[in-house]
């Protein structure tokens, strides 16, 4: 299915014949990012309503975690931005996948804006978001933050995941000593 929309697209893009369900560009677009093809997983999603594709929160998703596989950061936080526009709301997965294509391309103070715009947006957190928020105030020596996060983790009973455990080890051996954290 990838080759062949990939295949029109290059041909002038997606006709009105062709109609694509979600569930089909969905898994164009998240092969497009396996395969760091970030430009042509835009271009689906561009060519989406053409071929009467349903566009969901699933599939800019999807789009900005290709985005973030070709280190396309900026392009990523345009898309989150765009979603309203669209009329879609953004789920926890959209505000953690703008987060982690941000802390992943060290830009740590970004992926710390988007978490506080998730946690404003009244969406229920999980051990996901929250190793989202910790992975970036690593990336960015903010260990008071993280600590503070990972407070906020015991006080909602949400349980460590391993990459939030892998976070809290790092941000506790930081504060050695300072008896910031305690759970």
């Amino acid at each position: 299915m990838l080759s062949r929309l990939l295949e029109v697209q290059a041909h002038g893009g997606l006709r009105e014949k062709l109609h694509v369900g979600a569930p089909s560009l969905q898994a164009a677009i998240v092969n497009c990012g396996r395969a760091q093809r970030w430009q042509q997983a835009l271009g689906l999603l561009r060519d989406a309503p053409r071929c009467r594709g349903e566009v969901s929160t699933a599939v800019y998703n999807c789009v900005m975690s290709a985005c973030g596989k070709g280190n396309q950061w900026q392009r990523a936080l345009s898309l989150f931005s765009g979603m309203t526009e669209e009329v879609l709301q953004p789920d926890v997965i959209s505000y953690c996948a703008v987060a982690s294509v941000c802390s992943k391309a060290l830009e740590w103070q970004q992926s710390l804006l988007v978490f506080a715009d998730l946690c404003g947006a009244k969406l229920e957190l999980d051990a996901f978001s929250y190793s989202a928020g910790i992975s970036a105030c690593e990336k960015g020596k903010q260990w008071q933050q993280a600590l503070a996060l990972l407070s906020d983790m015991c006080e909602a009973s949400i349980e460590l995941d391993s990459a939030t455990a892998l976070g809290s080890a790092r941000a506790r051996r930081s504060s050695s000593g300072s008896g910031l954290w305690r759970c």
